[in-house]
């Protein structure tokens, strides 16, 4: 069996220390802030605290995906050292750079033709994605190869559910996914939208609820509505969250509360610079394994 890699995008939003833990690889999404660029590495270039203070004091973001020169460059040099390649990438619903994975794939494959590299649409986002790469890297520790466990990622991909909620439209407004009308009656209303990734890879709004108590309330029974074995859910459970740690423990310590199963605490991470740009602060976002996404 030949040696392999596991790897992934920087917006799959776990930690550096949880990425270098689990032998996980990754690449550096890219943002602008108040028209510098900066990778998205994980807090190393801005801590987020900075990062959601500036956007909260109305700084301007804009994010760009890796493109196929930066994957060409990123895979060859595993591929020097004789090693096969698993790339998940983000969700295809909200980004395009899964195709710029694939057409580095395709250069690299003539150049080296004995060598696998296999490409995988996460249709996944933040820890929800960074959750998936959690369970391929537990498949690769347990003696996996590379051709099952690319199976294994196919078939497993829309068993993992997301969930988010905002506090604050600001950005949703900003960024033109919600109207200026709509936004501005939400905020006044405190009405946080309930949302949660479809089987494209796509962000759905399901439920407008007022006040962020109840959205709160609200998240985790969706968890247990939709979480494998209900109550009786075993598997791991990620949250990330931009600058609202408070209302993320809420969430955490809710779940942890009534699913005493778990497999540990629940995890809570930071929505890194790439989908925080889109969210802005105030978000909550819940990943855990359950029923499949649908439309």
């Amino acid at each position: 069996m030949s040696d392999y890699i596991i790897s992934c995008c920087s917006t799959a939003d776990l930690s550096r220390e949880h990425f270098e833990k689990r032998k996980i690889n990754f690449i550096c999404f890219h943002f602008m802030l108040d028209n510098m660029t900066y990778q998205d590495d994980l807090g190393k270039s801005i801590p987020f605290d900075q990062f959601y203070q500036k956007m909260a004091d109305g700084a301007m973001t804009k994010t760009s995906q890796v493109n196929a020169e930066e994957f060409t460059e990123y895979f060859r040099s595993f591929l020097e050292q004789g090693k096969d390649i698993l790339h998940l990438t983000l969700s295809s619903g909200i980004s395009g750079v899964y195709n710029s994975a694939c057409i580095a794939r395709d250069t690299l494959l003539e150049e080296f033709p004995d060598r696998k590299i296999y490409i995988v649409d996460s249709l996944a986002a933040s820890s929800g994605y960074g959750l998936l790469m959690d369970a391929i890297a537990d498949k690769r520790d347990s003696g996996m190869d590379l051709d099952t466990l690319y199976q294994w990622a196919l078939d497993h991909l829309l068993l993992l559910n997301h969930w988010f909620f905002s506090s604050d439209l600001t950005f949703y407004i900003r960024g033109g996914r919600i109207s200026k009308a709509s936004g501005t009656i939400g905020n006044l209303l405190n009405i946080c939208p309930l949302l949660d990734v479809n089987s494209e890879g796509r962000l759905i709004v399901r439920q407008k609820v007022r006040t962020k108590r109840k959205v709160i309330k609200e998240i985790v029974v969706r968890m247990e509505e939709n979480a494998r074995d209900g109550l009786d859910y075993d598997g791991k459970c990620y949250i990330s969250q931009s600058a609202c740690y408070e209302d993320a423990k809420a969430v955490a310590d809710l779940i942890e509360s009534k699913f005493p199963k778990l497999d540990g605490k629940v995890e809570i991470n930071n929505i890194g610079t790439v989908i925080g740009s889109h969210t802005g602060p105030g978000t909550v976002a819940l990943f855990f394994w359950g029923k499949e996404r649908s439309l």
